[in-house]
C-alpha cells in the first residue's frame, strides 16, 4: 500500500518562509518523478506547481518560481518543497505526489498525500 504523508504547513507572515516534508512509504521514488500540487480554499485543485525527475531535473510554475525549492531524498524516500517569500495567494492544502507523468493535457500523478494546511497572513 502506498502512502505519502506531509507535514511542515503552518501559519506564515507574509514574505516569510515554510519547509514542507512528505514521507512516502510503500514505493521506491528512486527512478520516479515527483512533485507538489495544491489547492486553495474554495478553487479546484491546480495542477503540479513543481516537480523533480528522477534525474533532479526541476520544473516550476509561474506563480512559483524564484520562490519555491523542490528537492528529494531518495534514501529516506522523502520529497521536500522550500517555500521562500511567500504571498497570501499561496495559502492551500499542499499535496505531494508520485509518481508523475507527463499526460496528455498536463501532469498526473498515481498517489497523493492528504495534504498539509500552508496559511499566508499577518
Amino acid at each position: 500500500q502506498v502512502q505519502l504523508v506531509e507535514s511542515g504547513g503552518g501559519l506564515v507572515q507574509p514574505g516569510g518562509s515554510l519547509r514542507l516534508a512528505c514521507v512516502v512509504s510503500g514505493l521506491e521514488l528512486d527512478g520516479y518523478s515527483v512533485g507538489w500540487f495544491r489547492q486553495a480554499p474554495g478553487k479546484e485543485r491546480e495542477g503540479v506547481i513543481c516537480r523533480m525527475s528522477s534525474d533532479g531535473t526541476t520544473s516550476y510554475e509561474e506563480s512559483v518560481k524564484g520562490r519555491f525549492t523542490i528537492s528529494r531524498d531518495n534514501l529516506k524516500n522523502m520529497v521536500y518543497l522550500q517555500m521562500d517569500s511567500v504571498k497570501p495567494e499561496d495559502t492551500a492544502v499542499y499535496h505531494c505526489a508520485a509518481p508523475i507523468w507527463a499526460g496528455v493535457h498536463g501532469y498526473v500523478y498515481d498517489y497523493w498525500g492528504q495534504g498539509t494546511q500552508v496559511t499566508v497572513s499577518w
